[in-house]
């Protein structure tokens, strides 16, 4: 990014891709513990740009904006803000015109609006039936749950075990997801299916552990395996989303090797040293290819 104004406190323009941004008190506090104001943020963010737009495109985003700062009133914003420049592009679903996140000077645009946190649909804009993944979702019914990379790794043997290649994602709050890119193939409704073969396995296997009740009352202190929410109309916290918690945390995918060796928590990656672990190893979702995963919906299939 070229600054053309750098007053610390007046508003600063930015030209991004040929575009000009107006940066609004950029040196507003949004993660105040840790330093980081809006001007660092969109540096942060336009590092990530090029892996968080990847996961974002072709999808319907909702963002949650944080006018000030992460510990402060937050909104979920589905439709697009507005005014909003020419280079901002929409896609409209059932009423709503949402972002259509496909551009680094848009991404700048909604951080300075404070949007802290980017979710991303399942379904895509381009063909919404077929999904391009599928996703576990090990949602802790506790704040703090230090038996939540133990559960993923269970959970990743047990995808080895059905011969189903998939990578870990924390999700940059409390829980993890397992993401499985799968061929463009499977509707919503069997990979749902897939989704509560495996989660009633989990639960009846480590009853101490996992569990599939809906009901956050009825959880205890058990892991909801969340099969529910990979769904059409549904969203997820997108990869390499920063998240607005303590910390600044981004939503980080993992090697399962470090997830085998335990040791690690969702806290560990944040803003401040993701760029370190990306320029290591890349997106890791990159190095998994899309599944076939005929054979295990034969079994389930079957098995009825």
């Amino acid at each position: 990014m070229n600054r053309t104004s750098s007053s610390a406190k007046k508003p600063a323009t930015v030209m991004v891709e040929g575009q000009e941004i107006k940066i609004t008190n950029p040196d507003k506090p949004l993660w105040p513990e840790h330093g980081i104001t809006k001007s660092m943020y969109l540096e942060r963010l336009a590092f990530l740009s090029p892996f968080l737009l990847k996961h974002c495109k072709d999808r319907y985003l909702t963002t949650i904006r944080y006018p000030h700062g992460y510990a402060d009133k937050s909104f979920y914003q589905k439709n697009c803000p507005e005014p909003r420049p020419d280079f901002v592009h929409i896609a409209r679903s059932e009423n709503i015109s949402y972002v259509h996140l496909d551009n680094l000077p848009t991404l700048l645009w909604l951080g300075n609006l404070a949007c802290l946190e980017f979710h991303a649909s399942f379904d895509r804009i381009s063909n919404p039936d077929y999904p391009t993944e599928w996703i576990l979702d090990l949602d802790p019914s506790r704040e703090e749950e230090p038996r939540i990379i133990e559960a993923a790794a269970l959970v990743g043997k047990l995808l080895e075990s059905l011969n189903i290649e998939s990578v870990p994602k924390t999700s940059g709050a409390t829980g993890v997801q397992i993401i499985v890119p799968v061929q463009q193939k499977y509707s919503f409704d069997q990979l749902r299916g897939l989704g509560q073969f495996v989660g009633d396995y989990l639960s009846r296997a480590y009853p101490q552990l996992f569990t599939v009740e809906r009901l956050t009352k009825n959880r205890g202190d058990l892991i909801y395996v969340d099969y529910l929410q990979h769904y059409r109309g549904k969203t997820i916290a997108a990869p390499y989303t920063p998240r607005a918690r303590y910390g600044a945390p981004v939503s980080t995918p993992l090697k399962w090797d470090e997830v085998y060796a335990g040791g690690i928590k969702p806290a560990d990656f944040h803003l401040l040293n993701i760029a370190d672990r990306l320029q290591r190893y890349g997106d890791l979702i990159d190095l998994v290819k899309p599944q076939d995963l005929g054979h295990v919906l034969s079994f389930i299939n079957t098995s009825k």
